[in-house]
């Protein structure tokens, strides 16, 4: 029975080709579905069997290659890709979405008051941390302490940069200060995801082979990594965090949103949303998952080691996180 799918099927890679933007974007946009934050646990755990047992040489009676690539990407969205531990779940790339209409939109209708901004960027920067700690790259663990330092220093960062905007902001245009949540926002990601993940700056991240097989921890390889994933993060929050606010600023002229202001933070929601749906997996495609890099560009004792271990290598891998 074990024959009746193919063996030869690589469902260690993604199934659309990563050397492309429009590879990546259909793989993401799978692994970005916020349907799948709605999975229960007995379905996760079947895809992981599914998945695990297929890599052992074990397929599942009656299996089709749809239903294997399903349960790949069900795995992929709920486990982490290095260490294999189930992510928590507003953590998940799935969640995204959902997490971020919700935190994203209140942030852009309550930008008024000093005590809003600072209690909804603190709200984005502590799921920012579950995030990114998440989402990290290679297996070695991160102390309570910096958690705790990369913690305080992003929210620090994200509510000093906007209370400052803020108050620059009314001197100018009052479209101009429904921007300071995003200056804020794109502040706090240049300083949330390098705290989040020093260790991989201080102590390296896996890298491999085009086979897989492992060489060594580069912490190059983790400042390209760390450097991808912050404008991936950024550019996320320039649609979500851009166009509502235009489209908002001309609707709350209107007579129907002067008469019904109690719509404005669902709408802001909704519309934040539905720019979320297209930037998540967009950005996230802008670089491959599985990212590369030339053995000249590794510490010079990670080179040698290479040369002797791998002469024939050129070109390394790793995963860049998200």
């Amino acid at each position: 029975m074990s024959g009746e799918l193919s063996l030869g099927i690589n469902i260690k890679e993604p199934r659309w080709d990563q050397g492309t933007f429009m590879g990546r974007a259909k793989h993401f946009f799978m692994v970005t579905d916020p349907r799948n934050v709605l999975l229960s646990s007995e379905t996760l755990e079947e895809a992981k069997v599914i998945v695990e047992n297929y890599r052992a040489g074990v397929v599942k009676p009656g299996l089709t290659e749809d239903e294997l690539w399903r349960a790949k990407y069900v795995y992929d969205s709920a486990f982490h890709p290095d260490t294999g531990e189930k992510m928590f779940v507003i953590g998940r790339m799935s969640a995204q979405v959902p997490m971020n209409m919700s935190i994203t939109g209140c942030m852009l209708t309550f930008y008024r008051t000093t005590p809003a901004v600072v209690f909804w960027q603190w709200v984005n920067q502590s799921f920012n941390a579950v995030v990114n700690y998440t989402n990290r790259s290679g297996d070695a663990p991160i102390t309570v302490n910096q958690l705790g330092v990369a913690y305080v220093s992003a929210t620090t960062g994200a509510v000093v940069t906007a209370l400052g905007l803020k108050s620059l902001a009314k001197r100018l245009p009052p479209i101009v200060s429904r921007f300071v949540p995003f200056a804020a926002v794109a502040a706090a990601n240049c300083i949330n995801i390098p705290f989040m993940r020093q260790r991989e700056l201080k102590y390296g991240i896996p890298v491999t082979d085009e086979n897989g097989n492992r060489l060594g921890e580069s912490a190059n390889a983790a400042k390209q990594a760390i450097v991808q994933v912050v404008v991936s993060r950024i550019g996320m929050a320039v649609p979500a965090m851009a166009i509502p606010p235009v489209i908002m600023n001309a609707l709350e002229k209107r007579a129907f949103m002067k008469r019904f202001p109690i719509l404005n933070a669902p709408v802001q929601v909704g519309l934040v949303g539905l720019c979320l749906v297209f930037a998540t997996p967009l950005c996230c495609a802008l670089f491959p998952q599985k990212s590369s890099m030339n053995v000249s560009s590794l510490e010079a004792d990670l080179q040698e080691r290479i040369r002797q271990t791998s002469p024939h290598t050129t070109t390394v891998f790793f995963n860049k996180g998200l």
